[in-house]
């Protein structure tokens, strides 16, 4: 049995140790289905979208691929039951989740069957994600994009392996078949990969704003914490340069018009928005600041990402992007990962 076939496969149901990330206004049905129809398994982005329309968009979703398939949201943003009933009801093969995971939703989760796979980013954190009964976790180093940590993922992945007893996935600067093989000699079960699928031909995201991801060197990513408030791995562009200078608007005068704009994007009530702000302040240990400005992350990212606004929009990105030239199609991807990592493993005598 080939190295690359590993207990992420028949956890999954899917011929290849890939898993695609649930990337904000990126991961749609069309992207996902690409990849999940290409052997990896894709994540659909819930977060994204209003809880009363996740369940239409799984149903377009299977119209699109019958291979398995994920759906990734926020246990502790408004509607999040809502999701859970989705997943649950459509049969959805996996479950992915981060910040402030919910006994209540993980344990309805795992009696329905479903894979739960939340993503961590230290080794603590990955022993309480198996305490409350991940399945697979997979663990983001420093190099991942968006909101991230400080530990590189070559001392991460060995680091959640020997802590826990579910297999981990490594995330955080994977690209290619080498990157594979390296994930599996550090102790990890696959790779799950973000800007790497941001960048194919069935991203979503308007060519202004690829552009910019492919003319990045690995100097051009950078982490901040004027965006939101949290630290996060981005492409610098304009926003970036005026917030980090104190050029750009008012932080709390911009947080306020983010969270108007979420608000109206996600349909959520103003109780519904307070009491997750007091879950997410509660559970992260966030500030009140950080709380206000946590609104400014999914619409500057929507600039971005939908509305092809790479100027005032953010872009959130790993540093693999400064090595990234070029955007094939999903099962293109896939096979030359897959090509590149069999003909390593061969040249390492496995």
């Amino acid at each position: 049995m080939s190295a690359l076939r590993t207990e992420i496969c028949d956890l999954l149901g899917v011929r290849y140790p890939i898993i695609q990330t649930g990337m904000g206004w990126v991961a749609t049905p069309e992207l996902v289905a690409a990849v999940s129809n290409a052997g990896a398994i894709g994540f659909l982005a819930a977060a994204t979208l209003r809880p009363e329309e996740v369940e239409g968009e799984i149903e377009r979703l299977k119209s699109l691929t019958s291979e398995p398939f994920g759906v990734n949201f926020l246990m502790d943003a408004p509607g999040a039951e809502v999701i859970t009933d989705a997943i649950i009801r459509t049969g959805v093969k996996a479950a992915g989740y981060n910040r402030a995971p919910s006994p209540e939703l993980i344990g309805r989760l795992k009696d329905a069957g479903v894979v739960c796979v939340p993503t961590c980013g230290a080794p603590r954190h990955a022993v309480k994600a198996q305490q409350l009964g991940a399945d697979i976790i997979i663990v983001q180093g420093g190099e991942g994009g968006g909101h991230t940590g400080t530990i590189p993922s070559s001392l991460l992945v060995p680091a959640c392996a020997d802590a826990v007893d579910v297999p981990v996935v490594a995330a955080g600067g994977f690209r290619d078949g080498r990157g594979l093989v390296a994930a599996l000699a550090l102790g990890a079960r696959g790779v799950a990969m973000g800007t790497r699928f941001l960048l194919t031909r069935e991203s979503p995201v308007p060519e202004i704003t690829t552009d910019r991801y492919l003319e990045a060197a690995m100097t051009d990513v950078i982490v901040t914490s004027e965006v939101d408030g949290m630290p996060q791995r981005v492409v610098v562009n304009e926003l970036v340069r005026g917030l980090e200078s104190g050029r750009g608007p008012g932080k709390l005068w911009n947080a306020f018009r983010s969270a108007l704009a979420y608000r109206k994007s996600s349909g959520a009530g103003l109780g519904e928005l307070l009491r997750s702000a007091l879950a997410m302040q509660r559970n992260e240990r966030l500030s009140r600041a950080q709380v206000l400005m946590a609104a400014n992350a999914p619409m500057l990212a929507r600039k971005a990402m939908n509305e092809g606004d790479p100027v005032n929009g953010y872009l959130p990105g790993g540093t693999v992007a400064g090595l990234i030239d070029d955007r094939p199609g999903c099962a293109e991807l896939i096979e030359r990962i897959v090509e590149e990592a069999e003909r390593t493993l061969k040249a390492l005598g496995q």
